[in-house]
């Protein structure tokens, strides 16, 4: 889960993608215009920010090197428009952008780009919280180490799961996430209603994130909805 700000000043845009990332389990602030982008930036520090270029008060690109003259250019800036010319993409990310997304943005373009950029931003954490290295270091303890794996044991239907953690985020979040389900659907013996209560979420929602993982409902089904 991160903590993604979302700068456009059309309703329907801010809505669509606090929607979209919310239902991905992003914690999602939303900005309409500079000023509010400001007070996010400084209050929340995010861990991504989806910057949209045309804005009536201050322009994204602006608001970008602003951020980057000041020293607040921690964190991954992934840039949007509709009408922004080559030349404006290129600038944005010669500033310090990450990725540019042309509108109207597709659902796998935005995820993956959403993705690159969290990725980006955890190395960054990783790289400032690591000590300086050991200058008699020869051999790094990463060529003898094993694959990381958790196991997790629950009482129900699906008494253990293991998970193997040295893949990309978010095929390991996808698989927890499929596991977790599947055990709320068994143990409920199929009802959506109260795997939607259980688990915080809208049935919506839910039935959309249950396809996008690909958990078999039909298996689960021995009731009534």
């Amino acid at each position: 889960m991160a903590n993604i700000l979302v700068v456009d000043d059309e309703h329907g845009i801010r809505d669509l993608l606090w929607e979209i990332l919310n239902d991905e389990g992003h914690n999602v602030e939303l900005a309409e215009n500079a000023a509010q982008a400001r007070a996010a930036r400084n209050r929340e520090q995010p861990d991504l920010v989806l910057l949209d270029i045309w804005m009536p008060d201050t322009d994204g690109v602006t608001l970008l090197k602003e951020w980057s003259s000041t020293g607040l250019l921690s964190m991954p800036v992934i840039m949007m428009s509709g009408h922004a010319t080559i030349d404006t993409a290129v600038e944005a990310t010669k500033i310090g952008a990450l990725a540019f997304l042309e509108k109207p943005i597709t659902l796998q373009k935005l995820l993956k780009a959403v993705e690159q950029g969290l990725a980006r931003a955890s190395l960054r954490k990783a790289s400032a919280a690591m000590p300086a290295p050991i200058a008699a270091a020869t051999v790094s303890i990463t060529e003898f180490a094993p694959v990381p794996v958790v196991n997790i044991s629950l009482s129900g239907p699906q008494p253990h799961q293991s998970f193997v953690l040295d893949k990309p985020l978010r095929e390991a979040r996808d698989e927890f996430e499929k596991a977790y389900f599947e055990y709320h659907l068994a143990k409920e013996n199929g009802s959506m209603t109260r795997v939607a209560e259980k688990t915080g979420l809208e049935r919506t929602h839910l039935y959309r994130k249950l396809k996008q993982l690909g958990v078999d409902l039909t298996r689960s089904k021995r009731g009534g909805l």
